[in-house]
């Protein structure tokens, strides 16, 4: 049974160009860690596999849920193990590729025994402003306060509705999370980093091919399926930037300027995540370097 594979890294990093050059040299198959590309029809804006990639090697975790529905991390744990006996059975490497640091501390980790959400009490912190959910937050886990992203509703609506429920902080209940897998998979997550220059520039590249593939009229079509009404959707970079630009709100340059503004934001805040919280290896990737050439120097 051959034992998983695991690679991180912010966005645009290059993570995909190398898991599937790896997959392709050892017979593996990739799971996503991506809390947005399991959302059928958010493909441009996640940077989702193309149909030729997917050709090449088999992709799991992808298009698991419309938009209509909600998906978290103990959801993930779930389809991750399920992907994982399915690749071994057919003698293959599993290969985790992705930048959702919480969904890889929740496999390696486990969930510890946070309980299962409660759907009328999340309408109602849904309908309440973020800021005052925050000052709730502030007031009875100062700790979970200081380390949550802020910008992020659906981790502070989570974390405001552990506490709500149990009557316990909720760092406390995710700092008793299992090490099930810890001991099986320590240093097997490898993390990968490129110089700040060297980043923003594969980003702004990135945010310029996808709204020359049709951002916009992919955002639009989503609108029609329900995108605005899902709060955690609408999170992903871009998406909402685009759906702003519809309104009326910018016009489309400064619309692209602000994507690739976010999304040099969010890199900044992944890699902070992952030397904070992940048991990572790190490996620098170089700007002229091939995928071969990475492998070539992969962390034994």
């Amino acid at each position: 049974m051959k034992s998983p594979v695991f690679i991180a890294g912010p966005t645009a990093v290059g993570k995909s160009a190398v898991a599937l050059t790896l997959a392709e040299k050892i017979g593996g198959e990739i799971i996503s860690v991506d809390s947005m590309q399991v959302y059928r029809g958010l493909d441009l804006g996640t940077a989702k596999p193309t149909a030729a990639e997917r050709a090449r090697v088999p992709h799991h975790l992808l298009d698991l849920c419309d938009l209509s529905e909600a998906f978290d991390a103990a959801q993930f744990v779930r389809q991750a193990e399920k992907a994982v006996a399915e690749i071994q059975l057919r003698n293959k490497t599993p290969i985790f590729c992705g930048g959702t640091g919480l969904y890889f501390k929740a496999f390696l980790e486990g969930l510890g025994e946070a309980p299962p959400s409660d759907e009328k009490l999340r309408e109602e912190l849904r309908a309440a402003p973020l800021a005052a959910l925050l000052d709730e937050l502030r007031e009875r886990d100062p700790e979970a306060y200081e380390k949550i992203d802020k910008q992020n509703p659906r981790r502070v609506i989570r974390a405001i509705e552990v506490i709500r429920l149990t009557g316990k902080k909720f760092s406390g209940q995710r700092s008793e999370w299992t090490t099930q897998r810890a001991e099986a998979t320590e240093s097997k997550l490898i993390c990968f980093q490129r110089t700040p220059e060297d980043l923003h520039q594969r980003i702004n590249v990135r945010v310029d091919e996808m709204f020359q593939r049709g951002l916009v009229a992919e955002t639009r079509e989503l609108l029609q399926r329900g995108l605005a009404e899902n709060m955690f959707a609408m999170q992903a970079i871009g998406y909402r930037q685009v759906v702003e630009h519809l309104r009326g709100e910018r016009d489309l340059a400064k619309t692209i300027e602000l994507v690739k503004a976010r999304t040099r934001n969010f890199a900044k805040r992944q890699l902070t995540w992952f030397r904070r919280h992940g048991n990572c290896r790190w490996l620098e990737l170089k700007p002229s370097e091939t995928a071969e050439e990475t492998l070539a120097r992969w962390p034994q």
